[in-house]
C-alpha cells in the first residue's frame, strides 16, 4: 500500500446489472498485473463474482474489493452490485470510495437505473470518470451515449477519446488528449500500437478535440480568456483543467472501450490517477463526538487519530465475521484494543489484511486512504465506526434502501427453527438491507428484502453456507376486528359439580373507539353488585377474548367495554369463573354490534417514466388502490398511492413486469381500513374453514 495519501485512490465501479462493469473491473486488474489472468463473469473466472450465486446469474450480488498498482498509484477498487435487489450494499460501499466510474453500455445506452446509481454517487459528493463499455458488440454507438448522457442524465459528458470502428470492427481508440490512435491487439492482452490518427477519422478527431478543450478552458477564467485570444496552452495546462473540472464536478470526462477485449484500459488507468481525488485532496471527514454530541472534524493524516467506517461485513462459517473498513484517519497496527464508537465497544483487532477478492494479502499496519479487512471482531457490523479510544468520533452512516417485500419462513425439517433463525440472523449482519422479525399477531417468521431476487438469494445462500433448507409463503395478512355499532349483553357462566360450584355474571354494554384508540375498560357497577376483588378478572376474560379474536379469530380493537350489572354467590364465585363470565358477555355483544374486519393499508411512492404512468396507475386502481398525487422529477413521475396490503404482497415483481424493469417503489404502512363485506366474508369463510380443519 503506498506511503503517501496523496496517491491512493478509492475508486468504486458503478453501473445498472448487465453494463460490464466487472468485466471492465477484471480488465483494469489483468493490465495493472494484480491478476495473472483476465477474469470472465460469463465463464465464471472472475475474481470478483466469486460466490456460487453471483456465478451461476452472472451478475454481481456483492460489493467486491480487490487493488493495483500503476505508475506510482495505489487503487483500491469496490465492485459495486447494479441490480436494483442489491443496491443497498452498493450505497453503503460507497461511503468507501472518494470517486467511481460510471460503466455504460455502449448498447442498451442510459438505462432508468443509471441516473439512479449516478444518484448514490453525487450524494457522497463522488467525483466521477464514465467508462462507455461494450463498443466491440453489434449496435454499439457511442456518440448516441454522448447525447443521451447530456439529455436524459443533464450531465456534461466529455468525450477524451473516440471508438476507432465499431462492433466486430471495433480495434481501437483515439486519444484526443495527445491526438493518437490506439490500435489494439484483439486477443484480450491489451498490447496495442499507437499510430496516426487515420484519415477517415481525422475531422472527427478535430471536432471533438475542440469541444474538449472548450470545455476545460471554461474551468478557469484566465485561462478561458488566454484560450478565446488565441494564445497557445501547454499540455499541462490542459491536464491541471482537465482535473479541477473533473473534481469539482463541472463535467465527467468519458473513456470508451472494452472490458472483454481489454481495449482503451490504459486511458482509464490513467484518467483514474490523474482526474480522480487522493483521500488527501477529499479533505477531512465530519463526525460527532458520542458524549457531547458536538461535530468534530478528522483530517486526511496518518498522524491524526484513527477513525475509520465499517462498509461490508462478510459472514463466514468457518472464518467468522470478516470486517472490511475504509480508514479516514490515522494509523492502525494490527494487535491492537480500539473503539467501537457506535455501540460503545471496545474491540481487539487481530491480523489486519488487504482484501483481493475472495483472497487475501497480510499488512502489519494500515493507514487513511487504506481499505482493510479483520477478522472476529465481536460486536462490529456494517456502518459502525471504529476509532481510537482516547478521540472518540461517530461518523454518519447510509441507510440501506426501505423492504418492499415480504415472506413467511418454515422450515423443511422440523426442528430447524433455531438454526434458521439463528443463521438469517449472521445473513442480516452481512446484508443489512435484509429484515427479519417474528409477526406478534400471526406469529410468522417473516424475512422482508428489497425485492424476490434479493430473498430468493439469501435462501439459496442460507442452504449453502448453514445447511438448512425452507420454504416461502405468502405472508399472512394481519387483519384486526372491530365494530361499528354498540350492544349490551350478558355473560353468565354457572357450572354445578359435586362439592364447589362455579358462578360469575357480568353484563357489558360495548360502543366503538375511533381508529388507532385501542381499547377501553369501564367500571360502572354500582352497590357492589359485582364484589371489587372480581372486576379484574372480568376484564382479562374480555381481553383474552379480543386477543383471540371472534369473527375470524383476529384481535380486536378500537372497542370501549362498560361494566354496568352483574351478580356474584358467596361461595362459588371466582376469579375463573368472572374471567369466562367477562369473555362470553364479550362475544355476545360483539356479533351484535355490527362487527366489521379491518385491513392494513400500505402508503406506496412510485418512480415511473412518464410513458408508463397511466400503466401504473390503471394496476393501482385494479388492486383497490387511491392514488393520492403525483409529482414531476425530469422524466419521471413520482405517484403517492394508499393500497391494501393484501393486493401488493407480489408488487414488486408485479411492477418489474408491467413497466419492464423501468420503475422502483419504497412501501410502508399508513393505517388500517374497513375491509368492503364481500371480501370480508370471504376471509371470514376461510378462517372458518382453517380453524375447523
Amino acid at each position: 500500500m503506498s506511503n503517501d495519501v496523496g496517491r491512493i485512490r478509492n475508486v468504486a465501479l458503478i453501473a445498472p446489472g448487465g453494463s460490464g462493469k466487472t468485466s471492465l473491473a477484471e480488465a483494469m486488474l489483468f493490465t495493472t498485473k494484480a491478476t495473472e489472468r483476465l477474469g470472465s463473469v460469463e465463464k465464471g473466472t472472475s475474481v470478483l463474482d466469486y460466490e456460487p450465486e453471483e456465478i451461476r446469474r452472472h451478475m454481481s450480488i456483492s460489493a467486491a474489493f480487490h487493488h493495483y498498482e500503476w505508475n506510482n498509484h495505489w487503487v483500491n477498487i469496490i465492485d459495486t452490485p447494479g441490480d436494483d435487489n442489491f443496491l443497498s450494499d452498493t450505497i453503503i460501499a460507497l461511503q468507501g470510495a472518494d470517486g467511481a466510474i460510471l460503466v455504460v453500455d455502449a448498447v442498451e445506452g442510459v438505462k432508468f437505473q443509471t441516473e439512479k446509481i449516478l444518484g448514490y454517487a453525487n450524494r457522497y459528493g463522488l467525483p466521477c470518470l464514465i467508462f462507455v463499455s461494450k463498443l466491440d458488440k453489434e449496435h454499439a454507438n457511442f456518440e448516441g451515449v454522448i447525447e443521451e448522457l447530456s439529455n436524459s442524465l443533464n450531465i456534461k459528458a466529455v468525450p477524451v477519446c473516440l471508438p476507432l470502428g465499431n462492433g466486430e470492427a471495433f480495434e481501437g481508440i483515439i486519444n484526443l488528449l495527445s491526438m493518437q490512435a490506439w490500435i489494439y491487439q484483439k486477443d484480450g492482452s491489451g498490447k496495442f500500437t499507437k499510430k496516426e490518427i487515420p484519415e477517415a477519422y481525422k475531422d472527427k478527431a478535430e471536432e471533438f478535440r475542440e469541444k474538449m478543450v472548450e470545455y476545460l478552458a471554461e474551468t478557469d477564467d484566465a485561462l478561458l480568456e488566454r484560450y478565446l485570444e488565441g494564445e497557445e496552452i501547454k499540455d499541462e495546462e490542459w491536464q491541471q483543467a482537465l482535473h479541477q473540472g473533473t473534481v469539482k464536478k463541472l463535467f465527467i470526462p468519458v473513456v470508451c472501450g472494452s472490458g472483454l477485449l481489454n481495449i482503451g484500459i490504459q486511458l482509464l488507468l490513467d484518467l483514474v490517477n490523474h482526474c480522480l481525488p487522493s483521500p488527501k485532496e477529499r479533505g477531512p471527514v465530519v463526525g460527532i463526538h458520542p458524549d457531547t454530541k458536538e461535530e468534530v472534524k478528522r483530517k486526511p493524516n496518518p498522524e491524526e487519530p484513527f477513525s475509520a467506517l465499517v462498509i461490508k461485513t462478510i459472514s463466514d462459517p468457518f472464518a467468522g465475521r470478516i470486517t472490511v473498513f475504509r480508514v479516514f484517519s490515522g494509523t492502525l497496527r494490527s494487535d491492537t484494543t480500539i473503539l467501537n464508537s457506535t455501540k460503545g465497544f471496545k474491540e481487539k483487532v487481530g491480523q489486519l489484511f488487504a482484501l483481493a477478492g475472495k483472497t487475501q494479502r497480510l499488512l502489519q499496519e494500515v493507514k487513511v486512504g487504506d481499505i482493510a479487512a479483520v477478522a472476529k471482531l465481536k460486536e462490529t457490523l456494517t456502518n459502525d465506526t471504529l476509532c481510537d479510544e482516547k478521540s472518540p468520533i461517530v461518523f454518519k452512516a447510509a441507510e440501506p434502501l426501505p423492504s418492499v417485500i415480504s415472506f413467511a419462513i418454515e422450515p423443511k425439517s422440523k426442528g430447524d427453527e433455531e438454526k434458521i433463525y439463528s443463521s438469517l440472523v449472521k445473513l442480516a449482519e452481512e446484508d443489512p438491507a435484509l429484515r427479519l422479525e417474528r409477526d406478534s399477531q400471526t406469529k410468522e417468521l417473516i424475512l422482508s428484502g428489497t425485492g424476490q431476487l434479493h430473498i430468493e438469494n439469501t435462501i439459496e445462500k442460507l442452504k449453502r453456507k448453514y445447511g438448512v433448507e425452507v420454504t416461502l409463503k405468502s405472508p399472512k395478512i394481519p387483519y384486526k376486528e372491530t365494530i361499528k355499532g354498540k350492544a349490551k349483553a350478558q355473560g353468565k357462566y354457572k357450572k354445578q359439580t359435586g362439592g364447589r360450584g362455579q358462578y360469575g355474571d357480568a353484563w357489558i354494554e360495548i360502543e366503538p373507539l375511533p381508529r388507532g384508540e385501542g381499547f377501553e375498560f369501564v367500571d360502572k357497577i354500582v352497590g357492589g353488585v359485582i364484589p371489587r376483588n372480581y372486576i379484574p378478572a372480568v376484564e382479562k376474560g374480555i381481553k383474552g377474548a379480543m386477543a383471540e379474536g371472534i369473527l375470524a379469530g383476529y384481535p380486536v380493537v378500537d372497542v370501549r367495554v362498560y361494566l354496568v350489572d352483574g351478580s356474584y354467590h358467596p361461595v362459588d364465585s371466582s376469579d375463573m369463573a368472572f374471567q369466562i363470565a367477562g369473555s362470553m358477555a364479550f362475544k355476545k355483544a360483539f356479533m351484535e354490534a355490527k362487527p366489521i374486519l379491518l385491513e392494513p393499508v400500505m402508503k406506496l411512492t412510485i418512480t415511473v417514466p412518464d410513458e408508463l404512468m397511466g400503466d401504473v396507475i390503471g394496476d393501482i386502481n385494479s388492486r383497490r388502490g387511491k392514488v393520492l398525487g403525483f409529482e414531476a422529477k425530469s422524466k419521471y413521475q413520482v405517484i403517492t398511492a394508499l393500497v391494501p396490503m393484501a393486493e401488493i404482497l407480489t408488487y414488486a415483481s408485479d411492477l418489474t413486469s408491467i413497466t419492464g424493469g423501468k420503475a422502483s417503489f419504497t412501501m410502508e404502512f399508513s393505517h388500517y381500513e374497513e375491509v368492503p363485506a364481500p371480501l370480508a366474508e370471504k376471509i371470514v369463510e376461510e378462517a372458518k374453514k382453517e380453524k375447523e380443519g
